[in-house]
């Protein structure tokens, strides 16, 4: 590996941990804004971060003041030169998975049964219009041993470059009385399903209402008596 190869690559591994130290950040201050997601734009000017949450308002605060302390912040911390946040609304919140497992989070907080938990986000997320929904949770969950449960609701592809377009997946942790409880939650969108790829179900409904049309089509064709 040559020596630029070498920067090339210390630079993106330096990058993505930068990226993911962000992430984290903006997840634990805009908690109660219902943090969605983070986009970074490097310019001649400076740096430009996109956050993405449920509820602006609660971000941006009373006259900006909320979110000119978290741009100090941020410059303090990371050490951006003349950063600039930008908050942005998420559309829908209930297919956002980022904002999905932070709400079951809260949720068990409160006292709420995981399973309970699970099953109103499973019922919201579909609600809302997603392709599936997977919610994994582990830890002490009913005893001093640790264990992991995973709830399931529709189609969620596992693996290859569907997978990858069609899943937005989030992690986050919560820490009660028994311990700490690892959440996950992935959730599989209708929008961004390829055009050249077509799912089973669709396939297997498509072959049934052929079916039908066929035995519709050929009803009453038998012999007749002379």
């Amino acid at each position: 590996m040559s020596a630029n190869e070498r920067s090339s690559v210390k630079s993106l591994l330096l990058m993505s941990k930068t990226y993911a130290e962000m992430d984290e950040f903006f997840e634990k201050a805009l908690k109660d804004a219902g943090y969605g997601g983070l986009e970074i734009q490097k310019n001649a000017v400076g740096t430009t971060l996109k956050v993405y949450v449920a509820r602006p308002g609660l971000a941006i605060g009373r006259r900006g003041i909320g979110i000119k302390e978290l741009t100090d912040k941020v410059a303090t911390q990371f050490g951006f030169q003349n950063p600039q946040i930008a908050v942005s609304e998420v559309k829908d919140p209930e297919l956002n998975a980022k904002i999905m497992a932070a709400r079951i989070a809260q949720i068990v907080t409160r006292g709420t049964a995981f399973r309970r938990a699970a099953m109103w986000s499973m019922n919201t997320i579909m609600s809302a219009g997603a392709m599936g929904v997977e919610v994994s949770i582990a830890g002490k969950l009913r005893s001093d041993r640790a264990h992991g449960e995973k709830y399931r609701a529709g189609v969620v592809p596992k693996s290859g470059e569907t997978a990858k377009k069609m899943v937005s997946d989030a992690t986050t942790d919560v820490l009660l009385k028994l311990g700490l409880y690892g959440i996950k939650v992935k959730i599989a969108l209708k929008d961004a399903v390829p055009p050249d790829v077509q799912l089973i179900e669709e396939i297997e409904k498509e072959q049934k209402e052929n079916a039908n049309t066929q035995g519709e089509g050929t009803e009453g064709t038998g012999p007749r008596e002379a």
